[in-house]
């Protein structure tokens, strides 16, 4: 079997036509949102119920929600207060996907040309990175490709 090809996405400073025309030109079939939070008015076209339509209906692409791959509204808030660096946050992020075992929860082929939705524009500071990478290292065969 070929490498998985696994993608991921944040939303914030694209507009809509940027987001959908990219999971397009790069033939995404399955959207996986792993924020914890999926309604909030600040997300504009990739609010829940509107993304999961906007996906089926613009390119036919599958929706799933998996707030089991984010971060504890905790570990979030410490972050983004700034009461814990980057190094620290990612090390318990890591440690709590260990925890979940988030590679149990979904097959491999699943993860082939997915993409991880989070909010963040860039992937470096971004807990999709984080999960992208933990598949690569617990599964194998994986490539990621930020968009």
């Amino acid at each position: 079997m070929s490498d998985i090809r696994l993608y991921t996405i944040g939303f914030t400073k694209k507009s809509a036509e940027q987001f959908f025309t990219t999971l397009r030109n790069n033939d995404i079939r399955n959207v996986i949102d792993i924020r914890l939070n999926n309604t909030s008015q600040l997300a504009g076209f990739a609010k829940l119920p509107d993304l999961q339509y906007f996906l089926k209906k613009i390119d036919n692409i599958d929706y799933t929600h998996r707030p089991d791959f984010a971060p504890t509204e905790e570990l979030l808030k410490a972050y983004r207060k700034k009461t814990i660096e980057w190094d620290t946050y990612e090390r318990e992020f890591t440690t709590l996907l260990q925890q979940r075992s988030i590679e149990e929860s979904i097959g491999k082929k699943t993860l082939d040309r997915a993409c991880l939705l989070c909010s963040e524009a860039e992937s470096l500071h971004c807990h999709r990175r984080l999960v992208a990478e933990y598949f690569r290292e617990t599964m194998g065969g994986i490539v990621i490709c930020h968009l």
